[in-house]
């Protein structure tokens, strides 16, 4: 098991990542918020471009593999002003989910988390995501909720979940 960090000078994993996201997001967030706002959210969020912008803004983007395989992915940024890692993407293929897998990920986050001196790890969850039972398991709590106009007609309605370190 290993993660392993992408870089903006990677055009070929950012590609890599940008599919593999693409895929994972895709199959899981369909049924939750609709084809349309979901082909939306990933051409503004996970197409080669974005993930770039988002890599020149400070964003830590990691492969998660298990024997050199693929099995996930997650991205962060530290928030300093707010003394939190704010975890903007965290997804395991369907056929890795419900295998513990997640504990690994969050152990990782959060070890940078306190290496960055912050204090916590919050995170945006759809309310309707059944992932936020997979975040209560890990820890979280649910925070606040929020509703952000992202464009195009579309909303996300979450839950801001949080992890205190």
């Amino acid at each position: 098991m290993e993660f392993v960090e992408l870089f903006l000078n990677q055009e070929e994993k950012i590609k890599e990542m940008s599919t593999m996201a693409s895929e994972i997001v895709k199959e899981h967030y369909d049924p939750i918020i609709g084809p349309a706002q979901n082909d939306y959210m990933i051409k503004k969020f996970q197409s080669v471009a974005s993930i770039k912008e988002q890599l020149e803004h400070g964003y830590h983007y990691y492969f998660f593999k298990i024997d050199g395989k693929n099995v996930g992915f997650f991205a962060f940024y530290p928030k300093p002003e707010q003394n939190i890692m704010y975890l903007s993407k965290f997804y395991i293929y369907k056929e890795k989910r419900g295998q513990g897998l997640s504990h690994h990920m969050i152990n990782f986050i959060a070890e940078e988390t306190k290496k960055a001196g912050l204090k916590a790890i919050e995170l945006n969850v759809n309310k309707n995501n059944t992932a936020n039972l997979a975040y209560a398991k890990l820890g979280f709590k649910i925070d606040r909720t929020e509703k952000n106009d992202i464009g195009n007609g579309f909303y996300m309605d979450d839950y801001v979940q949080r992890l205190d370190l």
